[in-house]
C-alpha cells in the first residue's frame, strides 16, 4: 500500500537535488559559453527538461526561457 507520506517526502527530495543539481550545471554551462565568446550574456535561452519515471509510465516536459540580463 502507498504511504502518502513517505512518498510525497521522497518526490520532494528527488526534486530539491535535481533543482540544486540542475542550477549549478545551468550556471557553470552558461558562463564557460561566455568566457569562451559564444554568448555575451544578454540573450535569452530557451530550457527544456525531461523527466522520465521508469515503471510508471511517465515522460514529462517542461520548457521555459532563462533571460541572463
Amino acid at each position: 500500500m502507498l504511504d502518502e507520506t513517505t512518498f510525497n517526502l521522497e518526490i520532494r527530495k528527488f526534486l530539491k537535488t535535481f533543482g540544486v543539481n540542475a542550477q549549478r550545471e545551468i550556471e557553470q554551462a552558461v558562463r564557460s559559453k561566455i568566457r569562451a565568446g559564444g554568448l555575451t550574456g544578454e540573450e535569452s535561452l530557451v530550457a527544456r527538461v525531461v523527466l522520465e519515471l521508469e515503471g510508471a509510465d511517465l515522460s514529462y516536459e517542461q520548457k521555459g526561457t532563462i533571460a541572463l540580463s
